[in-house]
This record gives structure tokens, sequence and C-alpha cells, in this order.
């Protein structure tokens, strides 16, 4: 009997990926662990691998599609033994209503559809598509916006504000077809301007342009328009949501980094050689800075966190992330139990996670999840900044460029190399004072760096 091979979920929030590259073709036969094909994430580009064993009997779905759902067929695997032409067709068939399934937006219209066409007159739609604003989704009272699971997912997905989009189902409710025209600005109520926005909400944040309107500040063919892809997007969608729904406040520190400088220009030097000639490490600022920020986590444990809205996750190891930039992103892999390693196996580890990160090779477990981040501008002379934090993770520490500045010491001007961190704190997991003992713990074993190698 033959076997549908199915998109895979390659992460707990997975929906949709591309298959970017088959690496078998129709007829080719795959033992279980061959890898068949390449499937793009929102962040990283993943080898699939087979289950079964068989011939590849019908490929469903041509490499380069993009959005692919979960779970749809992608593929037909025929058994050893069995008529490949037979499994294909047979297995085609088969597959045909989960393919139909998978572009997710397409088949819940027509279930969306059915309610409007048994609707009376035909002068109905236009009618309510005529005066609908007041009507439509939101009744005033409760604020409510009346959509479908599908459309809701969508909205939330292209970070369309619910309330500003005309329906067309039933009673005004919002059905998928309303999202994809939002997206394009049509259908999407320009939100309340002037007067009558101004009187209800007067320190209310001002709301966002539709796509028609930013279009329309520009003269039609002095720009390219380029889509969003899924790494743009997501990036979006979740420092969106940090900023909007975590209450953050920031502490700045500056920290004497000679010593650091001193001990890495020594480490580097005494590094030992491989067979290459070459050394087998070459310390940055950076590997100092995880390192130190994994230990002061372990010693302020209080601080070493997530919010969750049952409860705090107190987590036992530093588990850092580092903001690496890609072409069009970014991406955070992290070093896991990072106060574990030595200066050597982080910069060595961070050097392979950035390399695997800009090919866009990481599995999901190497960039989720994290208990704190690493944000450091100070290669580009940038003094000092404040960075957002990712969720799940409570804090994020933004560091500048080491620089020399002239310090008091005994009442002296002198010089020193000093390099600002700014710590980024989830007020709801980390209060002020805890924030506080964390970045001095922090600014210790930076100014101390023996102390990390104790």
């Amino acid at each position: 009997m033959p076997t549908n091979i199915l998109m895979p979920a390659l992460s707990p929030t997975m929906e949709k990926g591309n298959l970017a590259k088959w690496l078998k073709k129709e007829g080719d036969k795959v033992k279980s662990g061959d890898v068949i094909a390449e499937i793009e994430t929102d962040k990283a580009t993943m080898e699939y691998e087979a289950v079964d064993e068989g011939t590849i009997a019908k490929i469903v779905v041509p490499e380069g599609t993009q959005d692919v759902a979960v779970n749809a067929v992608i593929a037909v695997l025929a058994a050893d033994g069995e008529d490949v032409k037979a499994a294909a067709s047979s297995g085609a068939a088969a597959a045909k209503p989960q393919a139909a399934a998978a572009p997710a937006a397409a088949a819940p219209k027509s279930v969306e559809a059915k309610p409007a066409e048994a609707k009376p007159a035909p002068a109905a739609p236009v009618a309510a598509a005529a005066a609908p604003q007041a009507a439509a989704p939101k009744p005033t009272t409760t604020g409510r916006v009346f959509a479908s699971p599908l459309a809701r997912r969508l909205a939330k997905d292209a970070g369309i504000d619910l309330s500003r989009v005309d329906g067309s189902g039933p009673h005004g409710r919002v059905v998928a077809r309303d999202i994809e025209e939002a997206k394009s600005g049509k259908g999407l109520r320009a939100a309340p301007v002037a007067g009558a926005a101004a009187a209800p909400a007067a320190g209310a944040p001002a709301p966002a342009l539709s796509d028609t309107q930013i279009r329309a500040l520009y003269e039609e063919g002095s720009y390219d328009f380029v889509p969003h892809d899924g790494m743009r997007r997501t990036i979006a969608q979740r420092l969106t949501a940090a900023t909007q729904s975590m209450p953050t406040f920031y502490l700045t520190i500056d920290c004497d980094i000679g010593k650091l400088t001193a001990a890495r220009e020594e480490i580097n030097a005494s590094a030992p050689k491989g067979a290459d000639g070459k050394p087998l490490f070459k310390l940055s600022v950076n590997d100092f800075v995880i390192k130190a920020l994994a230990l002061a986590l372990q010693r302020i444990p209080e601080a070493n966190v997530s919010w969750a809205e049952s409860g705090m996750l107190k987590h036992k190891h530093s588990d850092i992330g580092v903001a690496v930039a890609l072409p069009g992103g970014l991406i955070t892999p992290i070093i896991h139990k990072a106060e574990t390693l030595s200066l050597s196996a982080i910069s060595n580890a961070m050097r392979d996670l950035a390399a695997r990160a800009r090919a866009r090779k990481l599995k999901p477990n190497e960039y989720q999840g994290g208990t704190s981040s690493v944000s450091n501008l100070g290669m580009y002379g940038i003094k000092d900044f404040t960075a957002v934090i990712n969720p799940p993770q409570a804090s994020i520490l933004a560091v500048g460029t080491g620089e020399e500045r002239a310090v008091v010491r005994g009442g002296q001007i002198v010089p020193a190399t000093i390099m600002s961190c700014t710590l980024s704190c989830d007020h709801r997991a980390i209060d002020g004072a805890l924030g506080a003992e964390l970045i001095t713990a922090f600014k210790t074993l930076i100014e101390n760096p023996v102390m990390m190698v104790v």
C-alpha cells in the first residue's frame, strides 16, 4: 500500500513551510534515514529524512513551492515490490484531499462562502459593503469582533487588527477572504482619524497605516516592493508582541574592560596550534560577555527565569542566545549550559553556530528557547543601545563598543577602556532591584575575567 509523505512540522510553532528542494526524484529508491528534501522554515533550511523504505512514486508538491501546510501530502512512496505507477495514481488520488487542504486559506474560503451564498438577495452584500462600518465586525458595546477562527489566525500572522477589517461573512463576520483582501489594503478601514479618534482616546497610540495608505505616500515607480518572507514576518510578529505586551525597563552600566582586553590578548597569543599551524581558538570580547552573563545568571538565579501566565519558569542552566545578523533578518542561536563551558569552547561553538545560522542550517533546538540573550553592536562603534527582549526570555544584554574614556580614580583623571552595557528586563519576571543585582554581577565578572576561570 502506498505511503503518503507529509509536510513535516519542524518546530512546535510551524504551521507551514517552503519546499526548497527535492533531493530525490520520481523512481528513486529511498531507505529510512535518506535525506529526500530540504524544507525552509522561517529561520532555517532543514533536511527532511525518509522514515519508510520504498520508491518515490510521485512528487505531489514541486520544489520551490512556498507556504505548504504542515501535514499536506508532498509525495507518494511505493512499498518494495509494489507497482510504482499504480501507487502513484492511487496515492495521488488519496493525497488530493490533503493537498487541497494545504493552502490553508483556500479551503476555508469556500466553507465561509456557503453561508454567504445562502443569504437572501444579491443586493445584500452590496448594501452591507456600502454601509457596513458600524454594523459590521465589532459590536461597540463589548468591543468584540466576530470572526472565524481561520480569519483570526490569518490576521494574527499578518499583523492585521481585526477591528479594522470589514467583515463580508454572515452578519458582518470577518472571514478568511476578508483578511486576504486586507493584506493589500482592500476593505481595511483606516483607523479612526481626526476628531472622532481624538476625543475618546487622547493618549492612545496612533493606528498603523494600511499598505494602501503607505504606498499612496510615494510616487508610483519610485520604489521596489519586496514581499516579506517568513523570517521577516516572524521577527515583526514576535518583537511587536514583545514591545506591546511585555513591560520592560532598562539598566545601563559602564564596565572597565582593561583587564579583559589584556587577558584576551595573552590567552590568544598562547592558544595551542592545530595540525595546520592555526590557533585552535581565538577569543573575542563577545565570548567573555557570554560567559560572564551565564555565570551572573547562576549567581542571581532569581533572574534566570521566564514568565508564563500560570507561573514562573526558574531555569537551572544559563542558555544564552546570541544575536546574529543575516541578510534580511537576524537569529539568536543558543549556547546551551554556557556557565559550564570554557571560554574556548564558547568561542568555537559560537563560530560554528554563526556559520550555520548564516547558511540557514540551524536546527530548531539550536535557536528556540534560551534563558537570556546578548546583542552586541560594539563592532559597529555603537556606544550604547537598548535591545528588545526575545520571548519567552526575560532579559537581554545590549553591549556597546569598548572605547577609551576619561574616568576619575583617586581624585585623578585617568584613561580607561569602558564598555557600556544595557540590560532589558521583563518587569513581570524581574524587578528593578533584581535586575540591578544581575547586571552588577555581570560587571564584577567582566571586569575581573580571572573569576570566570575559577
